[in-house]
């Protein structure tokens, strides 16, 4: 039994003098251009997810903002358009390209959010400002303008361009 106890002993000696080796970790040149170039292919790619998103739908008469916005109005209203500091009143669905349903109000019930004040996406606060009281409209918002690199950690996946419909039904 001693015996086994000092192969024991000697094999853990023996075990430590080998010292795993140090694994080196390569060596990352992460530059300001290298993350540019990232934000440009990604940028270019969602353009062209989009613009063949919208190939199959023609009759969709989308306007481009310089933000790469896309929104369409396709039920008029009449009232006044939301100004920074008003609170919307409005009914949505949002989906992404493939069709997946994310987030929708209840029938009979409408969010409000305060106009270039509010957490809500980029996208849809200047998509909101477009709109007039009564209008319905179809909105492209950009990962950029949206949910971005990280999404929103529940039903919207990172880097995913979101197809919004929206009813500004009123203004307070």
């Amino acid at each position: 039994m001693r015996r086994i106890s000092v192969l024991l002993v000697c094999a853990g000696i023996a075990g430590c003098a080998n010292e795993p080796e140090e694994v080196k970790k390569p060596e990352i040149n992460w530059t300001k251009e290298n993350s540019t170039n990232m934000s440009k292919n990604i940028a270019e790619q969602e353009e062209i997810d989009i613009n063949l998103y919208l190939g199959m739908r023609k009759k969709w008469k989308m306007t481009k903002t310089g933000s790469g916005l896309r929104y369409y109005i396709y039920e008029s209203g009449k009232g006044n358009s939301p100004e920074p500091g008003d609170i919307a009143q409005i009914e949505y669905k949002i989906s992404l390209l493939d069709g997946t349903e994310c987030y929708k109000t209840e029938s009979d019930e409408f969010e409000e959010l305060l106009v270039d004040k509010s957490n809500v996406e980029t996208g849809i606060q200047e998509g909101i400002k477009k709109m007039k009281i009564g209008d319905k409209a179809k909105l492209i918002v950009p990962s950029h303008l949206g949910h971005g690199l990280i999404g929103d950690m529940d039903k919207i996946p990172p880097m995913n361009t979101l197809v919004i419909d929206v009813h500004l039904l009123g203004i307070k």
